[in-house]
């Protein structure tokens, strides 16, 4: 049996000077709870061969349970114990902390970790989502098992909690087992207004001087929210643009054709709060202003010319057909579904989402490009010593 949960919510709802609760919290759920200390909760769940996890994003907060069919009860009760009994003892607290710790330090020499989180705080500065999702260094070291507490209570809720099941159990069984699991949480989360994310929508060049061979560039700008009904032009554009690997636009005029990078690409971020277009790309720091050059010049072009019906054609065989290959194991088929049901997807949502592509013109690809390729509107982060570009060009 394989079990996804998400509470929305996540690290966007970690309390302002505390940031990191959520993901200290999902190192901690598995460190004991109720009358079962850490090692012998870690030891119960390693007889049983039981895997439990727990995650946290920016708009959700996650769980995976995996169990024998005739070991389900069990691990369904261990699970309840994590969600409505965490112990958060101070001999684990203090080594998960240790550990998210070594995590953090290694990310503020890491030029990619280094780059991502400015290119957040530029593109949304004050808003929840330029907060780091992982917290810093200091908030992690002054954060404390009432914290975690606190978490628990104000955002684990009947209300904000998804669930997919899959595997060998009928649905009455399930559904007795659910209400064992969750039943004792709160129906309602504690409220917290949101607006959304107003992104940065201005050109901006930001230099990050760092001494290395190579300088990498995140760049981006204003997207859709995924309610909106541009999305799936959207998700086509982007494919053809630079999100479909060799097959992209980006990679044969970059890479191939002129051999500046490795590689290239772009992606829609969807969060719930707020939608975003964002791409990267790493060279020598001598080619890094001709790639970036070029892929303003691709966007340009794909705003004014939009795509050819070769490549809307062969954009809707990949995407409609390697669909199928999301549900090839119960795991899989378990995260697509919640993760359909965290973002406000219909029930219905897997027999109608090939035929929404299929229905995406040469006119919805040209509207959605003239939306949203807009590099005048985008803000870039490069890190390294790129020859020939300066700070707010």
């Amino acid at each position: 049996i394989a079990l996804e949960i998400g509470f929305k919510g996540g690290a966007r709802r970690d309390p302002r000077g505390k940031e990191g609760v959520s993901y200290l919290l999902s190192s901690m759920l598995d460190e004991g709870a109720g009358d079962i200390e850490s090692q012998a909760f870690q030891t119960r769940l390693e007889d049983l061969a039981v895997r439990m996890s727990f995650d946290a994003g920016r708009d959700g907060f996650y769980g995976s349970l995996r169990t024998l069919t005739k070991n389900k009860d069990e691990a369904f009760d261990l699970l309840h114990l994590a969600l409505t009994k965490p112990r958060f003892d101070d001999e684990p607290l203090e080594r998960m902390r240790r550990q998210i710790l070594v995590g953090l330090n290694r990310d503020a020499s890491n030029p990619r970790s280094i780059m991502s989180k400015r290119w957040y705080e530029e593109m949304f500065g004050d808003h929840v989502y330029g907060r780091p999702s992982k917290g810093t260094p200091e908030t992690m070291a002054a954060l404390t098992a009432d914290d975690l507490r606190n978490f628990v209570a104000d955002n684990f809720a009947k209300e904000n909690l998804k669930i997919a099941v899959v595997g060998d159990i009928d649905a009455d069984t399930l559904s007795a087992l659910l209400d064992k699991t969750f039943g004792d949480l709160a129906a309602a989360q504690t409220p917290m207004e949101l607006d959304i994310a107003e992104v940065a929508s201005t050109e901006n060049l930001i230099i990050i001087d760092r001494e290395q061979p190579q300088s990498m560039a995140l760049f981006g700008g204003p997207g859709l929210l995924i309610d909106d009904s541009d999305f799936f032009p959207a998700y086509v554009m982007n494919y053809i643009l630079g999100g479909g690997g060799f097959a992209s636009r980006l990679m044969e005029e970059v890479r191939e054709k002129r051999g500046l990078a490795y590689g290239v690409s772009t992606n829609l971020g969807a969060l719930d709060y707020a939608g975003f277009v964002m791409g990267s790309v790493a060279t020598e720091n001598e080619r890094i202003g001709e790639s970036l050059e070029i892929i303003r010049s691709e966007m340009t072009k794909l705003a004014t010319e939009g795509v050819t019906e070769k490549e809307l054609q062969n954009a809707k065989t990949y995407l409609t057909g390697s669909f199928p290959l999301r549900f090839d194991s119960n795991s899989s088929i378990a995260n697509q579904l919640v993760g359909y049901q965290l973002v406000g997807r219909p029930i219905d949502y897997i027999n109608t989402r090939n035929s929404q592509i299929e229905a995406v013109t040469l006119d919805d690809i040209q509207r959605v490009a003239a939306r949203l390729m807009k590099p005048e509107t985008f803000t870039t982060v490069v890190i390294g010593q790129p020859v020939g570009l300066q700070d707010g060009e």
